[in-house]
């Protein structure tokens, strides 16, 4: 079966101002790189949907969603906060890349696909409940983990989340949710600081100090993560793929490199092998430095295809 590459033109539009990092080119970053590297003729590419108001409010609040609507702006642009900006086209963006996992679960609940990476932004983790923050409008993650858990039933699902920021909109939508196991690390102290102290027995989420390289992480993936997650029996396999941990990445202060994401992706897809019949979703998050994002995303994306 086909591994799926989704994405939508909206989440091209959507811009924050030529300074910003979270830029349109990190698209064409990850899409150049797959075409160089011989990767995408064995994708099968699809267009995302918009996600439905039913789809955001399984994990967002109403009046979210409606400050959203209410300020967003006809031209220019309208600032949540200093990092999180919208423009006229970020909530098509936001809804199709919610969408994207929309599309993504059902294929593969149909045996249409095995797995499938969303190219899509805004990303989703940062976002909470009841506000957006950290680049991050709608938890696209979230959306579909609570997607999938509702309309096909499913009993057990997993949240992999490797970006070098902690994924704190996905934990707190999902803490003490038994049917969700969120495993994670992320440096720390870092944006956006807020560490629990004390996590849900359902959050592996695992402070990192800076300049932790990628054997290290390794160790903590397969030591802690990877037992758990056995343990667990995921049904479906959710992976919130940020790529800004790569050691070139100046957003933060992590060593992983191409290398390390494969591994880590390799060790997913084995597990949802013997555990949730292959099937693995992943979300583009962070990745800022276009060179690093677009080689790690196609080590990435190469685990996940089995090439």
């Amino acid at each position: 079966m086909e591994t799926l590459y989704i994405t939508h033109p909206a989440c091209r539009l959507h811009e924050m101002g030529n300074w910003h990092p979270e830029c349109p080119q990190r698209l064409d970053a990850i899409n150049d790189q797959l075409l160089a590297s011989g990767v995408m003729p064995f994708l099968e590419q699809q267009e995302a949907p918009l996600a439905s108001q039913a789809d955001i409010l399984r994990v967002h609040t109403h009046e979210h969603l409606a400050y959203l609507r209410s300020h967003s702006p006809a031209a220019g642009y309208f600032a949540i906060d200093p990092d999180t900006i919208m423009n006229p086209h970020t909530i098509e963006a936001a809804r199709a890349a919610a969408g994207s996992g929309i599309a993504a679960v059902d294929a593969i609940m149909a045996q249409k696909a095995r797995t499938a990476f969303c190219a899509v932004r805004p990303p989703g983790h940062h976002a909470r409940p009841d506000a957006a923050m950290g680049f991050c409008f709608f938890n696209n993650i979230a959306i579909a983990a609570a997607y999938a858990l509702e309309k096909y039933q499913l009993e057990r699902v997993a949240i992999i989340d490797f970006d070098v920021h902690h994924g704190n909109g996905t934990e707190e939508m999902f803490s003490e949710d038994p049917r969700v196991l969120m495993c994670s690390f992320f440096q720390h102290p870092f944006f956006p600081n807020i560490c629990q102290g004390h996590p849900a027995e359902n959050m592996v989420n695992i402070p990192v100090d800076a300049y932790t390289n990628g054997d290290a992480l390794r160790l903590l993936a397969s030591d802690i993560w990877l037992p758990r997650l056995e343990a667990f029996r995921p049904e479906f396999i959710f992976i919130s793929a940020g790529f800004d941990a790569h050691r070139e990445d100046d957003m933060g202060q992590l060593g992983m490199v191409e290398a390390d994401y494969a591994w880590i992706t390799e060790q997913v897809v084995q597990l949802a092998g013997h555990t949730a019949q292959g099937r693995v979703v992943s979300f583009l998050e962070g990745g800022y430095n276009l060179s690093a994002l677009g080689r790690s995303a196609v080590a990435h994306i190469r685990a996940l295809a089995t090439l």
